[in-house]
């Protein structure tokens, strides 16, 4: 059982990137009660540690619209393999989402080339050796949800419905460490 008290509070709070301005911004009460309430100086109401703690909680509720990395380099199934290795070169990645007719419909990663290269497969279309797409999700997916997926595929897709808004790989992951 956690105990809630002035010194959680801040801790939570500075975990969450915010002063004790914001913090009384959001919550609706002064700095100076913020302050109090983190040097145990006051008792709060109730209901303003309740308000507290779902501000500092929906602050680490980090999304995946926060991390994705926008404007998602594809390429077209019917492409050459050696246009795919020419962008993953260029660009400094390992996979891209595969489309045909504005669907996804795979992934081309280096390991998928590696697995089937061959004398010839620079000539290959790229729906050669995709493998299947990669998992779409929607942008507002808490990060926390999509760890387990990083587990067995490179990255995840971002969606808003329609549309392909951004990418989450293991290495976006990155960006949180010391949030």
């Amino acid at each position: 059982m956690v105990i809630i008290d002035g010194e959680e509070i801040k801790r939570l709070r500075e975990k969450a990137h915010l002063t004790q301005t914001e913090l009384a911004r959001l919550v609706g009460v002064s700095q100076a009660h913020i302050a109090k309430i983190e040097h145990n100086k006051v008792d709060p109401r109730l209901s303003t540690i309740n308000k507290i703690i779902d501000v500092l909680k929906s602050k680490n509720d980090i999304t995946c619209e926060e991390v994705m990395t926008k404007n998602v380099i594809t390429i077209q199934s019917t492409r050459q393999v050696s246009e795919a290795c020419r962008l993953m070169q260029n660009y400094g990645i390992s996979q891209l989402p595969v489309v045909q007719k504005g669907k996804v419909v795979g992934v081309i990663t280096e390991s998928s080339i590696v697995k089937h290269i061959r004398r010839g497969i620079e000539k290959e279309k790229v729906l050669s050796v995709m493998e299947p797409p990669l998992p779409i999700i929607n942008e507002k997916t808490k990060i926390d949800s999509i760890k387990p997926l990083l587990e067995n595929y490179g990255a995840v897709l971002i969606s808003d419905g329609n549309k392909i808004k951004g990418i989450v790989t293991k290495s976006d992951l990155f960006k949180l460490i010391g949030r």
